[in-house]
């Protein structure tokens, strides 16, 4: 796809990221590490990403609003645009040595997120969209959403809540209810990605009931053009302002969400 020169800036910006996080995971274990509550880490590395991200960005778009997981808001001067940034989604399985972790950037234009970019840098795939352009992976691959129509084939994701979040009695009930009626769930511990691959076909359907928008701002657009479809997990609310998605191909998502609305 030929994208826009903010879907450029935004690639850019990820991939010199990305190179600063794998010299930082190739030695993870001498990293500085802060606990921001339970299981929520932050390391020298999401610092040092977050400052790349931030001076490529705001540095090339000097009037763009900014939203980052570690450094909150900056008000720009145009109050219709702001980059939504996580520099390292996944972090846990970043400081534990698993390679399934990301950057997430999402561009918002009065109040819609227009474009959307989700890099692995460990596996080297970049997924990206803007609005009303498709979803696509790397170079050149178009992605869509798997065509999987019965629920005892899909395969789930989800993020299970660690100890101190008021979701994890709920997203256990999920669990119990959806095991019986599928092939599986995964909890990778890294919701951009869950998105991402819900785009890619990899996964089926995704929901978690409690996220910071800067986690999943870009992997909701990428999700909803490559034909997902993508509401909250209650059907009155807004998923990216609530926190709470629910997400799957047109085929299942009736059956999956009828699942987990009963709680």
């Amino acid at each position: 796809m030929q994208g826009s020169a903010n879907l450029n800036i935004m690639m850019k910006a990820a991939r010199k990221a990305g190179r600063s996080l794998v010299k930082d995971f190739r030695e993870v274990e001498n990293l500085q590490v802060s606990l921001r509550g339970a299981g929520d880490f932050v390391s020298r590395a999401d610092i040092a990403a977050e400052e790349i991200l931030r001076e490529e960005l705001m540095g090339a778009r000097t009037s763009y609003g900014w939203l980052g997981d570690i450094s909150g808001e900056i008000e720009g001067d145009d109050p219709t645009r702001r980059w939504i940034v996580d520099p390292l989604g996944g972090s846990a399985n970043f400081l534990h040595g698993l390679p399934h972790w990301c950057i997430s950037i999402a561009l918002e234009h009065k109040g819609q997120i227009v474009s959307g970019v989700v890099f692995d840098p460990a596996k080297d795939e970049m997924f990206y969209s803007e609005r009303g352009a498709g979803a696509w992976l790397n170079d050149s691959k178009r992605m869509r959403v798997s065509g999987r129509s019965r629920m005892v084939e899909a395969l789930f994701a989800t993020g299970v809540p660690h100890s101190t979040k008021r979701t994890l009695p709920a997203t256990i009930k999920d669990l119990a209810r959806l095991m019986p009626e599928c092939a599986g769930a995964r909890q990778w511990g890294a919701s951009a990605l869950d998105l991402a691959y819900v785009a890619a076909g990899r996964f089926d359907g995704y929901w978690e009931r409690e996220l910071p928008l800067t986690s999943v701002a870009a992997g909701f657009l990428i999700a909803k053009e490559a034909g997902a479809l993508v509401e909250g997990v209650r059907k009155d609310q807004d998923p990216l302002e609530a926190g709470a998605i629910l997400c799957a191909n047109n085929q299942i998502f009736d059956q999956f969400a009828k699942i987990i609305r009963e709680a």
